[in-house]
């Protein structure tokens, strides 16, 4: 099996100790994303700002894998705070208008405070 592994620059893939993204049999597993813009490292303060960040980052990592929004099986949405999430819901639904994958959203604490919404995917490299 051969095993790509796909990075943003991200310091944080560094110092914990992890990939954006890994293709594996035609299969894209996208890590947990957080909103930052990670060209200048900064976290908008909204929860809209940051699901929007989040699906761009993503958006790129299925993009050099071969892949795409449109071909998310599974996402999984988590959010500290359950109340902000149906902000979102406009958001996500134009992301995968086509995908329309399986979902699921839990709310828990995020690696850092100013974290509201973290996003993972996994996607297939169509053939």
């Amino acid at each position: 099996m051969t095993v790509n592994h796909i990075s943003t620059g991200s310091p944080f893939e560094a110092q914990i100790g992890y990939s954006r993204a890994v293709v594996a049999d035609g299969w894209v597993f996208v890590a947990g994303t957080t909103g930052y813009d990670y060209a200048i490292m900064v976290m908008p303060e909204s929860i809209e700002a940051q699901c929007q960040n989040a699906l761009d980052t993503i958006g790129k990592a299925l993009a050099e894998a071969g892949s795409s929004l449109d071909h998310v099986v599974r996402v999984n949405y988590i959010v500290p705070d359950a109340a902000e999430w149906p902000k979102c819901w406009p958001i996500t639904s134009a992301a995968f208008a086509t995908a329309r994958p399986a979902a699921t959203m839990l709310s828990a604490q995020l690696q850092n405070p100013e974290m509201k919404i973290e996003i993972e995917v996994t996607a297939r490299v169509p053939s």
